[in-house]
C-alpha cells in the first residue's frame, strides 16, 4: 500500500496534469539539496523515496579502491565490506546519511525546490500539449481584461486574446463564452503563453467544418478564405460530388448553417463562392454580387487579370472602400484590375491612336513667308500660333482680329496658299497639283487673289492686290465694288461663298 506522501504526490500530479515521477524526482532533489547544504561536504549524495513507507533516504556514495586518495569519494575494500559484505573492488558502496537533523531552514529550501520543479514541469506539459494544437478551435471563457488584451480560460491554462486579433465590433464581458482558434504558443519567463485569435480566416473555416457535415466528411472542400474581421468574409468552396451543391450545402435549409456561423462572428457578412479551376470564371464568381462583362488574363505568371464591368456595376464590383475587389483578390491570389466599359473603350482608342502614329507636327506661324512682323504679332495675340490654325479660319474670323483688315486678309490668303502649294509639290511620288482655291472672298481684291494665287502659288512670290490686277489685266477694284468674274455672269446669284482658310 502506498504511503500518504506518495498519495499526495499522485493527487498533485493529476491536478497539474504532469507525470507523478516528475514530482517524486522534485522531492528527491529538494531533500538532496538540503542535505548537501547542511553537511557542507563534497560527497556524492543520492536520495531515494520509499513509496510504501514515505521515507526519504539520503546516501553518500563512495567508490571502492585499493588506495584511498579522496576520503569523501573513495573507500577501501576492507571498510566497504563492513557496510556491505558483498562489496567488491571497483564497485560502489552507499552509506546512509541522517536527515532528521536538517531542521526548519533545510525544509523550507526543500519546499521551494519542489514548487519550482513542479512549476517547470507544468509549463513544459502545457507547452507540449498546445504546440501541437495550433489552428484548432477551442471553447474559451472570458476571465478579465489586461490592458488591451483579454485573458480567457481554455481549460488547463489561460490564453491571451490580443486586441489586434479581435473584431473591432466585438466587446466581451467576464464569464462570457466564446470560440477562438489557437494562433501560436510562446515561451516566456512566466511560462508558456497561448495566444488565441478571433480574426483569423481559419476560424471561419473551422466553424464551417463543425456546422456542415459535407465539409467534415470531405465531400465539399474549402479552397480559400478571405476575411476582413467584423466586416465581410468570402469563402470559396468546391464539391467533389456532382450531385451535391457546394453553395447550397454551406447555406443550409433556410440559411440555418450559415446563420449559425454568422451569429458566432457577431453579424459578420459571409459570401459563399463556388470555386472554379479557370481563373477567369473564378474571378467572375468572386466579384459577386456584381455582374461581370468579361475577364482577361494579362499575365498568367505574375497572376494579373483585368475585369471589365458595365458602368452601372462598377461601384458594386469595387465595393465600399474597395472591400469587394480587395477580398476577391485575396480569395483568388491574383492581382485584379477593374475597369468600366467606358474606361476600356477610351483605353482601346488610345492604343489604336498610338498604333496609327502620332499626328503630323504643326508648323509655327513664324515659318509663313510674306507676312509682316506686325501682322504675326496680331495673329499670335489672338491665340493663333501655327499655320494650320490660320488655314482653318474664315475671312470673317480673321477680320474680327484687331489690326487685320481686308487687304491683310488677302495677303494672308496668298501666303497660306503658297505655303501649302509648296508642301504638296515637295511630296514624293505624287503628281503636281495646284492648290484648290477656297473661293471668292466677298471684299476688295479677293477674286483676283483667288485666280492669281492658283497660278503663282508655286512661284515663291507674295502678291499684292495691284500685282494681281496686272496679271489678270483687270482694273483695280475699289472698296465699294466687287470684281466680276470674266467667265461667269455677274449678279447676286453668281457670287461665290467666302473661303475657309
Amino acid at each position: 500500500m502506498a504511503s500518504a506522501l506518495y498519495q499526495q504526490v499522485e493527487q498533485l500530479s493529476r491536478d497539474k496534469g504532469i507525470d507523478p515521477q516528475i514530482v517524486v524526482s522534485a522531492i528527491e532533489d529538494a531533500i538532496l539539496l538540503a542535505t548537501r547544504k547542511y553537511y557542507k561536504s563534497q560527497e556524492e549524495l543520492r536520495s531515494e523515496l520509499n513509496k510504501e513507507t514515505g521515507e526519504i533516504n539520503v546516501y553518500a556514495v563512495r567508490n571502492i579502491v585499493e588506495k584511498v586518495q579522496d576520503p569523501e569519494k573513495e573507500i577501501t575494500l576492507e571498510q566497504a565490506r563492513k557496510l556491505d559484505p558483498k562489496a567488491e573492488l571497483g564497485g560502489q558502496v552507499q552509506q546512509k546519511k541522517p536527515t532528521d537533523v536538517l531542521g526548519r531552514i533545510a525544509a523550507q529550501t526543500a519546499k521551494q525546490v519542489i514548487f519550482q520543479k513542479v512549476r517547470e514541469a507544468e509549463r513544459d506539459t502545457i507547452y507540449n500539449e498546445y504546440i501541437h494544437r495550433i489552428g484548432e478551435v477551442v471553447n474559451a471563457t472570458v476571465k478579465r481584461t489586461e490592458g488591451y488584451d483579454t485573458i480567457v480560460d481554455i481549460g488547463k491554462t489561460e490564453a491571451r486574446l490580443p486586441k489586434r486579433e479581435q473584431s473591432r465590433l466585438e466587446a466581451f464581458a467576464p464569464g462570457e463564452r466564446i470560440r477562438a482558434v489557437i494562433q501560436k504558443v510562446e515561451k516566456s519567463a512566466k511560462g508558456p503563453q497561448v495566444v488565441v485569435s478571433r480574426a483569423e480566416p481559419l476560424l471561419v473555416q473551422r466553424l464551417f467544418e463543425s456546422e456542415v457535415p459535407e465539409i467534415y466528411d470531405n465531400t465539399i472542400v474549402i479552397k480559400s478564405v478571405a476575411r476582413e474581421p467584423g466586416e465581410r468574409t468570402k469563402i470559396a468552396v468546391y464539391s467533389r460530388d456532382r450531385e451535391v451543391d457546394c453553395v447550397g450545402a454551406c447555406v443550409g435549409m433556410k440559411g440555418m448553417r450559415v446563420q449559425s456561423v454568422i451569429r458566432e462572428l457577431r453579424g459578420e457578412k459571409i459570401d459563399i463562392i463556388e470555386y472554379h479551376e479557370d481563373p477567369a470564371q473564378f474571378a467572375a464568381n468572386a466579384l459577386s454580387p456584381a455582374k461581370i462583362s468579361r475577364v482577361t488574363i494579362l499575365d498568367p505568371e505574375q497572376h494579373h487579370l483585368e475585369v471589365v464591368v458595365d458602368d452601372t456595376q462598377l461601384s458594386l464590383a469595387i465595393g465600399k472602400k474597395g472591400q469587394n475587389v480587395r477580398l476577391a483578390s485575396k480569395l483568388l491570389g491574383w492581382k485584379v484590375d477593374i475597369k468600366s466599359e467606358e474606361e476600356k473603350r477610351r483605353e482601346v482608342e488610345e492604343q489604336m491612336a498610338a498604333l496609327v502614329g502620332p499626328p503630323a507636327t504643326e508648323t509655327a506661324l513664324t515659318e509663313l513667308a510674306g507676312l509682316s512682323e506686325k501682322v504675326r504679332e496680331s495673329l499670335q495675340a489672338a491665340g493663333i500660333q501655327t499655320i494650320e490654325q490660320l488655314g482653318g479660319m474664315t475671312p470673317e474670323q480673321l477680320q474680327e482680329i484687331p489690326g487685320i483688315g481686308p487687304k491683310t486678309v488677302d495677303k494672308i490668303f496668298v501666303a497660306v496658299n503658297r505655303f501649302f502649294g509648296a508642301a504638296i509639290e515637295e511630296m514624293p511620288g505624287e503628281e503636281e497639283t495646284e492648290p484648290a482655291a477656297p473661293g471668292s472672298f466677298g471684299h476688295e481684291g479677293e477674286l483676283a487673289a483667288e485666280q492669281a494665287g492658283g497660278d503663282l502659288a508655286s512661284s515663291g512670290q507674295t502678291l499684292e492686290a495691284e500685282e494681281l490686277q496686272a496679271v489678270q489685266n483687270t482694273p483695280s477694284a475699289s472698296e465699294d465694288h466687287e470684281v466680276p468674274d470674266p467667265e461667269e455672269k455677274t449678279g447676286p446669284d453668281s457670287q461665290k461663298p467666302g473661303p475657309t482658310l
